[in-house]
């Protein structure tokens, strides 16, 4: 009004005056001096403003439009920052860090997380609706610091690995979301989560009872672990690395075990029993397990048992398909290189030239002046491609004998300079046989054909007269007996009855024998695996394990000269490719010194010479 009545004053002497102020100016600063900067009025002002915001707080409606309207004037007449803004943080500060204090002890974890989320949103919203753009930071930072950044450690402790155990995807996304907006939060969070991916991990490998399923677990593990870093923690490369040294730091806690189960998983997946899985399926499995083959230290355990259980797959006709093998080897090396797979390709090699040699052999049979009722089929292995097998000497009968000679005539005569080891605990056979009900075909091992055949000379035998007749070695033959007489599919009777074959026990022939259909496999039961050749495939990588540590050894020193314990016992930890201990260093280092290929310096013990 007084701008109106003075209108002309304004805009004629007051324009051309450049140092006078306009009137307007003058009403505002005025207003300002006397009315608002007076003590009594601005701490009523605030005070009333604050303790509508509070109200509001608290869940009452309050009238928006005046604060905006007041807090409006403050921002025009510039006390704002100073009447308002520094007494409302204060009392926001004071606010949230009781709330803060009082949640976390009354609710739980994704409570707690919703209800901070919650609390974000209301002043952010505050802030479009009636406070200053200016506030908007210290604001939001004081809200983060008093709800999270006091609390994360509690936070994590109290409900990360709930959370992670129940799979709670939006929880854990909410969680990341919050902790990455506060000082310190994402790597705290890193923290907690490699702790967790640690002891969740530490106790499948290192729980023997779990065994059975450990590799299952681990995928699946590793499938909701994937699942969390990728969905919930916006696939963050720190997290993603941080879950890859988790893994890798707890697989090997527990050396060599890992790495046969996963071989022996491999195998049951590659199996021909498998079918449950479609070819894609099980490419996709083959992939996964390739992931956790990566964070395996000792590969040479794996090897080992994959071999072994691949030899019995080649063998036995036991593999479901070539393709999935074939695929299965180019990605272990594309993993381990070819060196780590030339044996395994040596074995589907001789299995490919054994084929074309059977089929040469075939037509020379057919040449041969009298023919043999049995037909033989052999697979010819390069000794140094296949696990190593005891050799056994059994009786064979005289038709078997005389046609493994025939083949060897055959096969010398075509590969000079060879020498032919047959390998009789490998061999199966298939067996004709008549019982009351019908003639049957019988699907055997070798050394089960041998006890059957006796029952052609005689009805009954005991368990000495078999091991005399066969000559197959006595654990070997009680295995046998027990799957022919205790099995399923019980072709001979055993005397007395029992699950076990004990000595005096006596067999004789099942004529009452039934079954429905016409060709029968009796599971050997040396396609299970047995203690002695777990033990002895390990025993194997073992040994190994010296030849490669020697060889290293030497490699170093011929290559430096002379050199100290401890830096050539560093060299050989980045050449080794497995797990070792100092001590078992230090014996090879000793072995070495025996042998003459190295010698200790005569003034410093701890430094090494070469011998040429």
């Amino acid at each position: 009004m007084i701008r109106s009545i003075f209108l002309f004053l304004d805009r004629t002497y007051v324009l051309q005056n450049s140092l006078l102020p306009s009137i307007w100016d003058t009403g505002l600063e005025l207003f300002r001096i006397h009315i608002v900067s007076d003590s009594a009025v601005q701490k009523r002002t605030v005070d009333g403003i604050l303790e509508q915001i509070e109200l509001e707080r608290n869940g009452e409606t309050v009238d928006r439009s005046l604060l905006r309207s007041l807090l409006g004037m403050l921002s025009d007449l510039q006390v704002y920052k100073d009447s308002f803004e520094e007494q409302f943080l204060i009392e926001t500060n004071r606010l949230y860090a009781a709330e803060g204090q009082r949640l976390m002890q009354e609710r739980d974890v994704p409570e707690y997380l919703h209800h901070v989320a919650r609390r974000l949103e209301e002043e952010n919203d505050r802030i479009m609706s009636y406070l200053d753009q200016s506030t908007q930071k210290p604001l939001i930072c004081c809200v983060e610091k008093q709800l999270l950044g006091e609390h994360m450690t509690a936070i994590l402790q109290k409900g990360l690995s709930t959370l992670l155990d129940e799979n709670r995807v939006t929880e854990l996304a909410l969680l990341y979301q919050l902790f990455s907006k506060v000082k310190g939060g994402l790597p705290t969070l890193l923290q907690f989560w490699r702790d967790y991916i640690k002891s969740f991990g530490g106790e499948i490998v290192c729980t023997p009872e779990k065994d059975k399923d450990m590799v299952q677990d681990l995928l699946d593990f590793k499938d909701k672990m994937d699942n969390v870093a990728q969905n919930c923690f916006a696939r963050n490369e720190g997290f993603i690395n941080a879950m890859k040294e988790a893994f890798e730091t707890f697989i090997n806690k527990r050396p060599n075990k890992p790495a046969e189960l996963i071989a022996k998983y491999v195998d049951s997946k590659l199996r021909a029993g498998n079918k449950e899985a479609t070819e894609e399926e099980l490419e996709r499995i083959l992939d996964k397990i390739m992931i956790i083959f990566r964070f395996i230290h000792g590969k040479d355990v794996f090897e080992a048992f994959y071999k072994k259980d691949l030899a019995k797959r080649l063998l036995v006709g036991k593999s479901a398909s070539v393709d999935a093998e074939k695929s299965m080897l180019s990605k272990l090396k594309h993993e381990c290189g070819a060196a780590f797979t030339s044996k395994l390709e040596g074995m589907f090699k001789d299995m490919e030239l054994s084929k074309d040699i059977m089929i040469q052999f075939k037509q020379y049979m057919q040449n041969q002046s009298e023919p043999s009722n049995i037909e033989l089929t052999v697979n010819i292995l390069t000794m140094g491609y296949w696990p190593s097998y005891t050799p056994m000497e059994v009786h064979l009968p005289p038709e078997m004998v005389k046609l493994q000679e025939v083949f060897k005539l055959f096969y010398l005569g075509k590969h000079s300079g060879r020498k032919l080891q047959w390998q009789p605990t490998l061999g199966h056979a298939v067996l004709k046989a008549e019982f009351k009900e019908g003639k049957k075909e019988v699907q055997v091992s070798l050394f089960q054909t041998l006890v059957l055949l006796m029952f052609n000379e005689g009805e009954e035998f005991s368990i000495e007269e078999i091991r005399t007749a066969t000559g197959i070695e006595e654990g070997e033959l009680r295995r046998t007996l027990q799957s022919l007489a205790c099995g399923k599919a019980r072709v001979l009777n055993k005397n007395p009855r029992g699950k076990d074959v004990e000595d005096g026990d006596r067999f004789n022939f099942n004529n009452d024998f039934k079954h429905k259909l016409f060709r029968i496999k009796i599971n050997q039961i040396q396609m299970k695996e047995t203690v002695e050749e777990q033990v002895s495939t390990t025993e194997r990588v073992f040994q190994d394990r010296q030849y490669q540590i020697d060889a290293a050894v030497v490699r170093i020193m011929k290559m430096r000269k002379t050199l100290s314990h401890n830096l050539l016992v560093s060299e050989l930890y980045n050449q080794l490719k497995f797990p070792v201990k100092p001590g078992d260093l230090k014996k090879r280092i000793e072995s070495l010194i025996d042998r003459d290929y190295m010698e200790r310096d005569k003034e410093t013990p701890n430094q090494y010479h070469y011998v040429a």
